[in-house]
């Protein structure tokens, strides 16, 4: 009786999600990284499918998560790939596995103010200088002063893929400054001359990109379309939207379709982000 139950509750909130799709609504939410990409995508798609609305939010990629698991979201924007727990809670809400497509590659890019005269810093430098380990700019070569940082909350998807591959697993400074979206960062360190944060290359506008270093003394890698491709630049990601996989048809389907065809990588790239490579485009 118990497992009959489960399975008309699956059964009944499969159906209400889906009722959105029918009517031609697609909800997306998630990563603030994706946000503005997001929107421009929804933008064009819905000037050529004018039967189609598309409504996009932020929140961050565990927001985009949480809004999946209880499906008042098509579509989930994640900076990072889905956590086991997630999953589970996925699994536990309408019975699968959520289907993830990678839709866009980034280069995460590490800010600091345009009159800073450093120009690049290794990984081990970042950890040091976001793990509060290193506190003045002379540290690293720059001008005698303390540092400020400057991160994402903790629901962020872009907070957890830096503090997962660039401090190793480390907590943030305490004296970090913690900031709602990539935006807000970019601005506070523009405004700021002893700042450092870090977000998406797309919001690079206003403050300096620093080259990275994997090692100590090795090579600095600018952030450009050929060193994220090719993985050479040491702070590469894939951008992904998750969905139920019952969605997975009419509208939604024919959407994000269009987003991994040559059609929706242009936006990609003409946004800022880096398009896919050819073998994980849709025809």
């Amino acid at each position: 009786m118990k497992s009959l139950i489960q399975k008309l509750s699956l059964t009944v909130a499969a159906l209400a999600a889906t009722g959105s799709l029918l009517a031609g609504n697609i909800t997306v939410k998630g990563s603030d990284t994706l946000v503005v990409l997001a929107q421009k995508w929804a933008e064009i798609y819905m000037g050529k499918h004018a039967d189609v609305k598309i409504q996009v939010t932020g929140g961050g990629t565990g927001t985009g998560f949480a809004a999946l698991q209880n499906q008042t979201t098509d579509i989930c924007n994640a900076s990072r790939k889905i956590k086991a727990k997630e999953q589970e809670n996925c699994i536990k809400a309408f019975g699968k596995r959520p289907t993830e497509y990678k839709v866009a590659m980034d280069g995460l890019s590490v800010y600091v103010n345009a009159d800073n005269p450093i120009s690049e810093l290794s990984l081990e430098d970042l950890e040091g200088i976001f793990t509060g380990k290193i506190k003045n700019w002379k540290e690293v070569g720059g001008s005698d002063g303390l540092i400020t940082v400057y991160s994402r909350e903790n629901s962020s998807g872009t907070y957890e893929f830096f503090k997962e591959h660039v401090l190793q697993g480390k907590d943030f400074a305490a004296s970090a400054q913690t900031l709602q979206g990539t935006a807000q960062v970019l601005q506070s360190v523009a405004k700021d001359k002893l700042g450092i944060g870090y977000g998406g290359a797309a919001y690079g506008q206003g403050a300096k990109h620093l080259k990275i270093a994997k090692t100590k003394g090795g090579e600095a890698i600018e952030p450009n379309e050929e060193t994220v491709l090719t993985g050479k630049y040491p702070i590469s990601r894939y951008l992904f939207c998750y969905i139920n996989p019952a969605l997975d048809k009419g509208d939604l389907a024919a959407y994000l379709r269009w987003i991994r065809s040559d059609d929706g990588q242009k936006v990609v790239k003409d946004v800022g982000y880096y398009p896919l490579p050819k073998q994980f485009r849709a025809n």
